[in-house]
């Protein structure tokens, strides 16, 4: 299937990548949209799979002074990942860690009680759990959520984006059974360089396209 290297927005891509998934006959899915930006992503894959659609939270956990630079990522259900070359590389300490880690949970929790309110996960035992971002960096927040999924009882995972680098293809290779993207290019600087309308997607629109998810499914 050939794609527009770059995508209008995140509904243009998430429709392109829908129709991606569609071939690829994936036996009974459940689609994750990584909140936030990957919820848009997702809301247009489950359309095009007639599957349920729901949201995990992941957060990164930033170098103290750099917080661009990931050390590590969080998740839902007590998921912690951390990224060793890159604390020894800033020398990070133990305690430091556990600061940024303390905050970002409070914001995670924030997030993830906005998102679902009182409507209760999708259950995921006995399905594909296909996690969704509107891009990968460098995979290692979708790494977290592919943890989150199996702890959940998801039977296999497929993590998909519409573009991703080549080094997060590589990495999630080991927490994914497949990794399915639209687009790798070769030079890689950022998700929005990819796309027209990158604008940021507000707590208020995740919980309206899940809400829509919700009654239509």
């Amino acid at each position: 299937m050939l794609c527009a290297m770059r995508f209008r927005d995140r509904a243009d891509a998430g429709r392109q990548l829908g129709r991606c998934l569609v071939d690829r006959d994936i036996e009974a899915p459940v689609v994750l949209g990584l909140a936030r930006g990957g919820v848009p992503i997702g809301y247009e894959v489950a359309d095009a799979l007639a599957a349920p659609l729901d949201v995990v939270v992941v957060r990164k956990l930033g170098v103290p002074g750099h917080p661009e630079l990931g050390m590590g990522a969080i998740g839902e259900d007590g998921v912690r990942l951390i990224n060793p070359a890159i604390v020894r590389a800033t020398g990070v300490g133990e305690d430091q860690i556990a600061a940024v880690e303390r905050l970002e949970r409070v914001e995670l929790d924030r997030r993830a009680g906005r998102y679902r309110g009182d409507r209760p996960r999708v259950e995921l035992s006995g399905r594909t759990a296909v996690v969704v971002d509107d891009g990968l960096a460098t995979g290692f927040t979708a790494r977290a959520a592919c943890e989150v999924t199996r702890r959940l009882g998801a039977d296999r995972v497929v993590v998909a984006a519409p573009v991703a680098s080549v080094d997060a293809v590589a990495g999630l290779s080991e927490s994914a059974d497949d990794v399915i993207c639209l687009h790798t290019p070769r030079t890689f600087r950022a998700i929005g360089q990819f796309y027209d309308d990158f604008t940021q997607t507000s707590d208020v629109e995740v919980v309206r396209l899940l809400s829509l998810a919700g009654a239509s499914g």
